[in-house]
């Protein structure tokens, strides 16, 4: 139904997706959900099983592992591009959510890209 609670937070899910780039405001998203607050926060969690500022973070890194593949070379313009502010904070989350450095971790996919047949 379009005017359900599941299409409300659907809708605020595909700002986040089409907007991860930039600075996340729940009261924004809330809004865009016509729900307060605590119960977007609640709604979000039981749909998502993470809070807005990590789905988003999630969006980010993977975007980021993606164009450090696609456009090897420059990590710290990656991680600007995909919303960070400071080359650390991203290495440091990179590295949280995929277990090595985005360098490391980029030559890494493109050798077994470059080995593995298509």
């Amino acid at each position: 139904m379009a005017d359900s609670r599941l299409a409300h937070l659907a809708r605020a899910i595909r700002w986040v997706r089409a907007h991860y780039d930039e600075t996340l405001r729940i009261e924004e998203l809330a809004a865009l959900a016509a729900m307060s607050v605590s119960s977007f926060h609640r709604h979000f969690r039981a749909m998502t099983s993470m809070s807005p500022i990590q789905f988003q973070k999630q969006i980010r890194l993977y975007e980021a592992r993606a164009r450090l593949l696609a456009e090897p070379g420059d990590v710290t313009g990656v991680g600007y591009a995909v919303g960070y502010d400071s080359p650390s904070q991203f290495s440091r989350e990179y590295r949280r959510m995929f277990g090595v450095p985005p360098s490391r971790d980029a030559r890494a996919l493109r050798r077994a890209a470059a080995v593995s047949p298509i």
